[in-house]
């Protein structure tokens, strides 16, 4: 008789950890900009909270400015970058061209869009001392972006000029990204929002009042100390709820000659970084681009991303096996070559081209398909048996797409 109740004791406690592990896999994400930071002053500040997530995941040199001098080059500009993160797609296609964010093309969807889409039920936030990245970019209740709503939004505090007096100095961004960063994390532990942006502003400020400064070391560690706040919401959400957190923590832009100003394509300029709760494949150690995070997030969060959008999407996950990467190609009349980077998996992945560029305008484009390639070969030619004057072309993989833009070389 004993045996027998230590055996249904097992058998519970074996059904027990199952469910809760079944409820274990409850994914969220969270990703947090942190404006500004050029790498070089991260890797040399002291910044113990963001070195624990590190310590889970690790710490991915990256780039932003899309193909320098070729048709998706883009300003290292802050907004710009937010936009490339939030839609995976460079300048040439979502249109942020500065911080005034004129004209966003929103047929190029947010990450936010495509999780509402997918899940409309589940939770989304913003946690911002820009007011605009909730209003513009993510485009909150716009006809545009078909009247998207978010769950929880705490920002503005910015304009007020009569609740937090501005200065000179730019403490008052400071104050903001404290309290950006604390009501971040009580929602954080009290909310699990599923899909989260926090964006902290007075490192950015520092470097163009300063430079590489006293004052921009003291910036990034209050920026430490306050994804410090947020990195303890959730270990505590994983701790009581049995969730799975995707954090990405990553900067827009980095920093020209004395770190002072950005926006061109210098080495400097564009070099970022990325630092993630879990380990990334092997692609991220080919110095990823900021359009990389969207299909990263994407695939933690199994969003369906339909097929003609996910064939836009510039960027690669960095989660999950890696089968290729960083697609090139040229055109001389009729002979369109193509390579690569593999990752040796033996798979096969399908080439598609059309003429066109209708998504631009919100319809499809109409592809013919080329022909199957070995991925492990790094390259392909075909004969067109037509001379296009440019092509979209895209490398169709097991776990999604990549594509490049190709003109005539005559």
């Amino acid at each position: 008789m004993k045996n027998k109740l230590n055996a249904f004791s097992l058998f519970f406690l074996t059904g027990f950890l199952l469910a809760f592990s079944g409820r274990a896999q409850e994914k969220k994400t969270l990703f947090i900009i942190l404006d500004g930071i050029q790498r070089e002053l991260l890797l040399k500040n002291p910044t113990p909270h963001l070195d624990q997530v590190m310590a889970e995941g690790g710490y991915y040199p990256a780039h932003v400015g899309g193909m320098r001098g070729g048709y998706s080059e883009t300003p290292t500009v802050s907004a710009v970058g937010y936009n490339s993160l939030l839609t995976g797609v460079w300048v040439n296609k979502h249109n942020v061209r500065g911080n005034s964010i004129r004209r966003p093309n929103y047929h190029y969807w947010t990450i936010f869009r495509h999780f509402k889409e997918d899940y409309p039920h589940k939770t989304t936030a913003v946690y911002s001392t820009w007011l605009d990245n909730r209003t513009k970019l993510v485009g909150e209740n716009l006809e545009a972006t078909g009247r998207l709503q978010l769950d929880y939004h705490f920002d503005g505090l910015e304009v007020d000029t009569l609740g937090i007096p501005h200065d000179e100095q730019s403490d008052y961004i400071r104050e903001i990204d404290q309290q950006v960063a604390a009501y971040a994390a009580k929602d954080i532990r009290e909310k699990g929002p599923d899909l989260t942006w926090v964006y902290l502003q007075h490192t950015d400020d520092m470097g163009h009042r300063y430079g590489a400064s006293p004052q921009m070391d003291s910036a990034i560690q209050e920026a430490d100390r306050q994804v410090g706040l947020i990195w303890s919401a959730i270990r505590e959400r994983e701790k009581n709820y049995g969730e799975d957190w995707l954090l990405l923590i990553t900067t827009d832009h980095g920093r020209g000659e004395g770190g002072f100003h950005h926006g061109g394509q210098t080495d400097e300029e564009r070099a970022t970084w990325i630092v993630s709760n879990k380990a990334l494949n092997e692609i991220a150690s080919q110095t990823p681009g900021i359009v990389d995070l969207f299909p990263t997030m994407a695939h933690h969060m199994h969003l369906s991303i339909p097929k003609n959008q996910a064939m836009e999407v510039d960027g690669v996950s960095l989660l999950g096996e890696a089968h290729a990467s960083h697609l090139s190609g040229s055109l001389s009349g009729k002979d369109l070559s193509l390579k690569w980077e593999s990752y040796g998996n033996g798979k096969t992945g399908r080439v598609w081209v059309t003429p066109t560029n209708q998504f631009r305008y919100g319809n499809s484009d109409l592809y013919r398909l080329l022909g199957e390639v070995r991925l492990e070969e790094e390259s392909a030619n075909f004969d067109l048996q037509v001379v296009p004057n440019n092509l979209k072309v895209v490398l169709e993989i097991p776990s999604g797409f990549i594509n490049v833009w190709v003109k005539q070389t005559d």
